[in-house]
């Protein structure tokens, strides 16, 4: 979709699930098989983040993973690790290590076990911005952990480090009405990632996101939902978003492992996970009812996926 050769940070950027062998390490082969599945499909890069579990590794693992991703990356496209951590110092570690590696960028949510003011948000992200000279996101994800990032902190972190240093992946709910408020509140300026999995991509694309931070197992969906969206095809956009968001929905009803069991059982369908083990302890796992609806919803998707484009419902209006 993009070039490797372009540095501007956009499009679709899958965040990489971890997976893991029997005895819990890193399982390369599938991993560098997913990294590859992605490229193929259409990705503009790689995100390690939330969903990989990096909140549940080491910090060591958490540092194999990201010099894993990075390599095995190479020049193919983007790279952004998250580096979102308990303390300031560990934060910067993390995006230290991320830029040494040559990624793109860094993001953060931050830290879950305090309740932060404003003003104390504002200078843990700005302490891992002048820490590097790579872009920082910086991502609400108080959705399903953490606390909500109020609008402030976005201008303020904007006007002293600018729209190429400082982007966002905000997460609150309303997510479409608060995305309108950041972009309305900086006059355009904030470039801004859509953060819901892709359940509400078709909003937020239309309120003027510059790309999409989804999960893994439904890149496929996704790519071709972006390029509908790109190409102000109607009729595609709504065949794809609507079984594509169902799923997402059964994800979401179950938080951040709700997204973990069912991204990592449909990568194990797909054939590019070897197995579906997440890090315990988890506070959900898929039963064999909502198995079977994401096994439904998925196939529908996948038919809207392989049906031809059609020139019936596409118009030039944006």
């Amino acid at each position: 979709m993009s070039s490797a050769n372009d540095k501007t940070l956009h499009g679709v950027l899958p965040v990489v699930q971890t997976p893991f062998t029997e005895g819990d390490a890193i399982d390369v082969p599938s991993l560098h098989r997913q990294i590859d599945w992605a490229f193929e499909t259409g990705a503009d890069g790689i995100v390690v983040a939330l969903a990989s579990e990096i909140l549940r590794l080491s910090d060591d693992r958490r540092k194999e993973l990201a010099k894993l991703v990075c390599h095995h990356v190479a020049q193919r496209g983007h790279t952004v690790i998250g580096v979102g951590a308990e303390s300031t110092a560990m934060a910067i570690e993390f995006a230290q290590q991320a830029e040494e590696l040559g990624a793109t960028a860094v993001m953060a949510i931050p830290p879950v076990a305090s309740q932060l003011s404003s003003a104390s948000t504002r200078q843990y992200f700005a302490s891992i911005t002048n820490s590097i000279s790579i872009p920082l996101i910086v991502q609400d994800a108080s959705s399903y952990v953490g606390a909500a990032i109020d609008l402030d902190v976005y201008g303020s972190l904007l006007d002293e480090f600018g729209a190429d240093r400082i982007l966002f992946k905000p997460e609150a709910s309303p997510l479409g009405p608060n995305l309108s408020r950041l972009r309305d509140s900086t006059s355009g300026q904030a470039k801004i990632f859509e953060g819901s999995g892709g359940m509400n991509l078709v909003d937020c694309y239309r309120r003027g996101i510059v790309g999409t931070i989804p999960g893994m197992d439904l890149l496929d969906g996704i790519v071709e939902l972006w390029r509908a969206l790109e190409a102000h095809d109607e009729e595609r956009i709504y065949e794809i978003s609507l079984p594509l968001g169902a799923i997402v929905a059964l994800q979401l009803q179950a938080g951040l492992d709700g997204f973990l069991a069912i991204e990592k059982y449909l990568l194990t369908k797909r054939g590019i996970l070897d197995r579906a083990t997440q890090i315990q302890p988890v506070s959900w796992q898929l039963d064999h009812e909502t198995e079977q609806e994401v096994d439904r919803l998925f196939e529908r998707l996948q038919l809207a996926i392989r049906r031809p484009h059609s020139s019936t419902g596409r118009t030039t209006n944006p």
